[in-house]
């Protein structure tokens, strides 16, 4: 099978080069790659390391080209490579990531088992082991602090065929963006969640194995990591009005929890303030208190299930966790809020 192989960026002049790295390394017949890269109008050094790698070709593919996003955004990007790939299908590599040597050759060995879409497990690793960026990997990659997507834990460990509703670093036959179309270029951070919807609406079924595997580097810092969250909750927030069928429930669970301490504080202050006695103001309290005391609970427990389940990240800064938690719930929640209030962005952009 001729695959392309697919990587889009924007200013990573500092870090491409360990994915096109990793990409060179690949065991699957380099004559059957062809190497995709595009450049979102990068501000550094990016589209310069991409064109020396595709002049280079040290690796032998079929060939590497080189194009450019002007619109920037990653659904803009990938309608980009959408319009010029020639593979039999596309592997989809985020430019943070890290791919075994073996990682194209697994995925299409699964696709020339006669699936359509097919995906692996994708964990979390920090660039540099430090306790501070330790505890940050735990933090992201607890259930609690970030998501319960299969992708992230492995499946259901049964071994059986598994079907998803979302992949991470999927590989997708030529007729699946055939018969669906292109990305929704309004969508900036859903645009997973919308295609991977329309894929399933048009009967396509998203194959999870987990003995595929792919990383991606989290947030180097906690104030890079709670933009990211905010980011992802304020599209979470912007995409239910377009397509909330491709959402579930569990996007909007940190939205809840940020509208409960709003209502509940809010109301706790103002009865105490108007120093109202009541039976309400005793039960906005009481709900103030459980609702705080319940999650503070959570938190707490979650923290040391991370901690017992770390290998190597134990350290004292572990301590933090709980409240690295709290800070990445209300960014998440607080983005959502916002993104809700946001105009209600375009349904149909480039879909076809």
């Amino acid at each position: 099978m001729f695959i392309t192989i697919a990587v889009i960026a924007y200013n990573e002049e500092n870090t491409i080069k360990n994915i096109l790295d990793d990409i060179s390394r690949q065991d699957y017949d380099h004559n059957l790659m062809e190497v995709v890269l595009v450049d979102s109008a990068s501000t550094d050094g990016t589209k310069a390391v991409m064109q020396k790698f595709a002049d280079e070709n040290k690796m032998g593919a079929r060939q590497i080209v080189v194009l450019d996003n002007p619109k920037k955004t990653l659904p803009c990007g990938w309608n980009v490579l959408l319009d010029n790939y020639t593979g039999e299908a596309v592997i989809r590599v985020d430019a943070h990531a890290h791919i075994p040597v073996d990682f194209v050759s697994k995925n299409v060995k699964v696709l020339e088992e006669g699936e359509m879409v097919v995906g692996g497990v994708r964990p979390n690793i920090v660039d540099e082991e430090t306790p501070w960026k330790d505890t940050l990997l735990l933090a992201e990659s607890s259930m609690f602090g970030s998501s319960i997507a299969p992708y992230r834990n492995g499946g259901n460990g049964t071994g059986e065929k598994i079907y998803m509703k979302s992949l991470f670093h999927a590989a997708y036959r030529r007729e699946v963006f055939d018969k669906i179309g292109h990305y929704n270029e309004a969508l900036a951070r859903t645009e997973d969640n919308e295609i991977h919807y329309r894929m399933r609406k048009a009967g396509f079924k998203l194959r999870f194995c987990p003995d595929i595997i792919s990383y991606q580097h989290t947030r180097s810092s906690l104030p890079k990591m709670l933009k990211q969250k905010y980011a992802n909750g304020y599209w979470i927030g912007k995409t239910s009005k377009v397509c909330p069928g491709c959402l579930s429930i569990y996007h909007f669970v940190p939205w809840a929890f940020v509208m409960a301490i709003i209502v509940t504080t809010v109301a706790s202050v103002s009865c105490k303030l108007l120093a109202v006695k009541s039976l309400f103001s005793r039960i906005v309290y009481g709900l103030t208190g459980l609702m705080w005391g319940a999650y503070c609970l959570l938190a707490v427990v979650m923290s040391i299930v991370a901690v017992i389940g770390a290998k190597k990240e134990r350290n004292k800064t572990c301590f933090a966790l709980p409240f690295l938690f709290f800070l990445l719930h209300i960014s998440y929640g607080i983005g959502t809020v916002c993104g809700l209030a946001a105009k209600k962005p375009a349904k149909e952009t480039r879909n076809i």
